[in-house]
């Protein structure tokens, strides 16, 4: 495989890569490179899940967010960690994996690590200075209707929520 790098930013790389895929077929592909992430449902004591309501300028306006951000050194885990701890001032004790998510696997190398967080203590939020968040706390069942309804549109949040939702039921059957 050959790739050249044509954009390098402060958080991504596009590349153009030359691949022969496993029919034979040659083809010049787009790649974006990226560190990946790690997103975490933190899940309180009532059953209720920790939402970002977050604006982000790509879409022009607000979504529904899980906790998450870039992988910048350590393990997906310590990632999670830190990224809850920012954005939402939470804490967690008791963490259990709930698989990776590639996030657009046409074009992108971004893996999400989803992770369930339990066990919550509450402090202060510190996010970025470009994060603009407005922290919520919804009864999981709730957050995983609207995930069906179509209010939340995220995809690691839709997929975090599912895998959280089933996690939660293994446990209590």
């Amino acid at each position: 495989m050959k790739s050249r790098s044509i954009y390098t930013g402060r958080v991504i790389e596009l590349n153009l890569e030359q691949v022969t895929l496993p029919n034979g077929h040659n083809f010049e592909l787009e790649v974006v490179s990226h560190p990946g992430g790690a997103a975490v449902v933190a899940l309180n004591n009532q059953g209720q899940v920790c939402l970002l309501h977050q604006y982000r300028h790509v879409t022009g306006g607000w979504l529904w967010e899980l906790p998450a951000g870039k992988l910048a050194g350590g393990t997906p885990l310590d990632n999670a960690q830190r990224e809850l701890a920012e954005e939402s001032g939470v804490s967690a004790k008791d963490w259990a994996p709930l698989g990776i998510y590639w996030s657009s696997p046409g074009i992108f190398k971004e893996v999400v690590h989803l992770f369930l967080a339990r066990q919550l203590t509450q402090d202060v939020a510190t996010p970025e200075p470009d994060e603009v968040i407005r922290v919520s706390w919804v009864p999981l069942d709730e957050a995983c209707q609207w995930a069906i309804d179509g209010k939340i549109v995220d995809g690691k949040t839709v997929v975090g929520l599912w895998r959280a939702q089933a996690a939660v039921a293994r446990q209590v059957t």
